[in-house]
């Protein structure tokens, strides 16, 4: 049965409308980046029903094992094993629960610390903004690192030292920025009138105050997420972030560097899997900045 011409423009017409429609989508969301974040989400919570292997079970026969898809891969072990014969797939994914923990706890104790400082200090400002800003100043002068090998080397490697000292990393990029915020929005019309009101102090700061800057924390914690995957997985390749045999991704990379000539996989895989998290995660901080700000938003 032959296609009349009208059918072809109409059935043409409807393809480039989908292809319109799906390319607008992906311009408009961070489609996906948010599916990597939600793999890494459900392979924190479920690390134990996806991983096919104990993530810390050595097995001498399987050590250093290539890919499956290598010459002399099996199936066992799909991404290979590391040097003492353990799964580098299921180690991946049990590494996604230290990096969630990561950010959720130290990254939330570090926002709500950074910006209840910035709140104040902007919103009082005079002796206690110069006084908080000088503290700030001279803790961002301080060489991290320097600091945490100091630490963990008094203290020992543990996963309660490496959420300290993330949580002392992070606050000062939040005071900075809230600071500024608050600057502005305590001079507006509003915040002037709530005073006039009799509004007390903390009354003014949670109703007027806070939510005119809550985007801005979002943004900077989202923004923050990727900072502070990487900084964990760095403390974790020198030897002052979580301790072996923890399969988190620094310590898989740290394990694995010995090894990178002949056997590749070992620290490509979780580094790798850092790439692609915080790749994820600076597209969507980004992408929230763009819908949040009105001078970046994109109608």
């Amino acid at each position: 049965m032959a296609v009349s011409e009208t059918d072809l423009f109409e059935s043409q017409a409807r393809s480039t409308t989908v292809g319109s429609k799906v390319w607008y989508v992906f311009r408009r969301w961070p489609v996906v980046p948010m599916l990597i974040l939600a793999v890494l989400v459900i392979a924190a919570i479920f690390a134990p029903v996806l991983a096919p292997h104990d993530p810390i079970r050595q097995n001498l026969r399987a050590r250093l094992a290539p890919p499956v898809w290598a010459e002399g891969g099996t199936s066992t072990n799909i991404l290979g094993a590391d040097h003492v014969g353990r799964d580098i797939l299921s180690r991946i994914i049990h590494g996604a629960r230290i990096s969630v923990t990561v950010v959720v706890i130290g990254l939330t104790a570090g926002t709500l610390l950074g910006s209840a400082v910035g709140i104040l200090s902007g919103y009082y400002g005079g002796v206690v903004d110069e006084l908080v800003m000088f503290v700030v100043v001279v803790w961002i002068g301080v060489p991290f690192l320097m600091i945490a090998l100091i630490v963990v080397s008094i203290t020992g490697p543990s996963f309660g030292v490496v959420i300290t000292l993330l949580i002392l990393n992070a606050w000062t990029g939040f005071v900075r920025n809230v600071r500024a915020e608050v600057l502005s929005l305590k001079e507006r019309d509003y915040v002037a009138l709530a005073r006039v009101a009799g509004a007390s102090t903390p009354r003014i700061i949670l109703k007027h105050i806070l939510p005119g800057v809550a985007n801005t924390i979002v943004v900077l914690a989202t923004l923050g997420s990727g900072t502070f995957i990487l900084t964990e997985a760095t403390l974790s390749f020198l030897g002052a972030g979580i301790p072996p045999p923890t399969p988190a991704w620094g310590v898989m990379i740290a394990e694995g560097n010995s090894y990178q000539v002949d056997s590749w996989w070992l620290p490509v895989f979780p580094g790798v899997a850092i790439l692609l998290v915080v790749v994820a995660l600076n597209f969507v901080g980004d992408w929230l900045r763009d819908r949040w700000d009105p001078r970046l938003r994109q109608l």
